[in-house]
This record gives C-alpha cells, sequence and structure tokens, in this order.
C-alpha cells in the first residue's frame, strides 16, 4: 500500500510523525549541531511532500514539522531561521515552475496501450517534458522498450533524483535539468505530457510550431481543447490518454494568447 492511498489528512499527519521522530533521534543520538538537525528534519519533510497530491497537500506537508515546532515552543530560534523550509520548498519546486504541472506522477501502467495507437520504430526519441520523478519516464519505457528516451525537468532537485532512479532503476533515459519551453520539440517523435489544462493551450502552440508531420503529441488525463484527438485510451487509473498525431486538426483558431513564449 503506497503513501498516497490513504485518505487526508493521515498523510501529513504520517509524514510531520516521521519528522518529529527524526528529530528526536538526531537530537539524542547524535552530536550535530542544532542548525544540523533542523536543515535534516526539514528537508526530510520537503522530500516528502513531494507525496502529496495537490500544491496545498504538498506545503501543509512541507511545513508542518517546522510551523509545529515554533509554534511548540520547544526551541528559540532567529526569525530568519524559519524561512529555511521556504527555501527548500522553492528549491524543489522552482518559482517559474508553479505556472506549469507541480508534480502529478504518472500512474504505472498508464501507457501501457498507447503503441497501438502511437507506433514508432525502434530508437525512436521520446520525450517526457517535464518528467519530474520518473514515473513518466518508467511508463514510456515499459510502453516502448526500444526508444530512445529523454526527459527534461526545471528543477534540480527533482531532475537530479530523476536521473538517479533512471540510473538504478534500468529507466535507460538521458535525463537533463532544462525548461520544457526552451527545449526543441522538432527533435523528437513523440512528446509526453502531464501538464495542467491552463497549459495545454500553450504546448499545442509550440507543438504547431515544432513538431514534425506524422510525430505524436500525448497528454495524459486532460484534453487539448480545440483540437481533434487521433486516439483517447482508458486506462486503470481511470486517467484518459489523449493522443494527436501531428498536424493535429484544430477546431477552433489559435488566439494570440496560445502562441508559445519564449
Amino acid at each position: 500500500m503506497s503513501f498516497t492511498s490513504f485518505g487526508w489528512p493521515l498523510p501529513a499527519l504520517m509524514a510531520w510523525s516521521v519528522c518529529w521522530f527524526l528529530y528526536s533521534l538526531l537530537r539524542l543520538k547524535t552530536g550535530l549541531p542544532l542548525w544540523a538537525v533542523l536543515g535534516l528534519v526539514t528537508l526530510t519533510g520537503v522530500l516528502l511532500s513531494l507525496l502529496g497530491g495537490t500544491w496545498w497537500r504538498r506545503l501543509a506537508i512541507g511545513l508542518g514539522f517546522p510551523l509545529s515546532l515554533f509554534f511548540s515552543g520547544a526551541l528559540s530560534l532567529p526569525a530568519w531561521a524559519w524561512l529555511l523550509p521556504l527555501a527548500l520548498l522553492a528549491l524543489i519546486y522552482p518559482l517559474n515552475a508553479w505556472r506549469d504541472a507541480p508534480l502529478f506522477p504518472t500512474p504505472e501502467d498508464a501507457l501501457n496501450h498507447l503503441p497501438e495507437v502511437a507506433p514508432l520504430e525502434p530508437g525512436a526519441r521520446v520525450l517526457d517534458a517535464g518528467c519530474g520523478l520518473g514515473h513518466g519516464l518508467e511508463a514510456l519505457r515499459q510502453a516502448y522498450p526500444l526508444a530512445d528516451l529523454h526527459g527534461v525537468e526545471w528543477s534540480r532537485p527533482l531532475a537530479w533524483w530523476c536521473r538517479r532512479r533512471s540510473q538504478s532503476g534500468g529507466i535507460r533515459a538521458h535525463v537533463a535539468r532544462a525548461d520544457m519551453w526552451e527545449v526543441d520539440w522538432s527533435a523528437y517523435d513523440l512528446v509526453y505530457l502531464f501538464q495542467r489544462p491552463e497549459t495545454l493551450p500553450r504546448a499545442m502552440a509550440k507543438a504547431a510550431a515544432e513538431m514534425r508531420s506524422g510525430t505524436w503529441l500525448v497528454s495524459l488525463e486532460f484534453e487539448a481543447t480545440g483540437y481533434k484527438p487521433t486516439a483517447k485510451l482508458k486506462t486503470t487509473a481511470g486517467k484518459p490518454v489523449w493522443v494527436y498525431r501531428w498536424p493535429a486538426v484544430a477546431t477552433s483558431p489559435l488566439t494570440p494568447m496560445d502562441k508559445p513564449r519564449r
């Protein structure tokens, strides 16, 4: 059973309990200075926040320990010290990534039927635009075992973590820390997205400007409004897979706001 399978707020309570246990353990069993203990425990809480399903839940998990420590009155720290959890959250979730999907993990087996409607030749280049922790790359590798997988992620810690997972888990993907909106999509035969609905118009405009004829754009869960999908796949997780072959058929014209920003 996964951490996120429990009903809210139990995941937050479990994360806070882990942080308080770690704090007590480090204070009692190690000779680390207080600032190091607080940094390690806060970082643990921030990393556990990645398991939250929404932005507000991630913030609640990540800030839970330092806020509870502050209100408990157990420590007297300078005001600047309480900026540490905010700095760590900003490191994990860079400000310019807030307008895109924060962290939406791709469910296991969600893309298994994708090759039936979007076949690729061996060695085809596939991009996970905004790869997060690498769940999408895992699903893509499962669907296309012979593909040349690439992932880009703006958050430096997430990109590092994804790269490590790729190396140790056998995903065999090239993971780079980069802005998905600055990467040239024309180099890929399939681009995979798991973004918010608000960012899909921008993604479709970028695809229209860069993607080659006959290539594929795939969006998990959210439909690109204004375009006719080539196929729609159902998944056991209840998240549909929207498949568009380029050039996609637009059912409504692009507006100036849809044009990709640089």
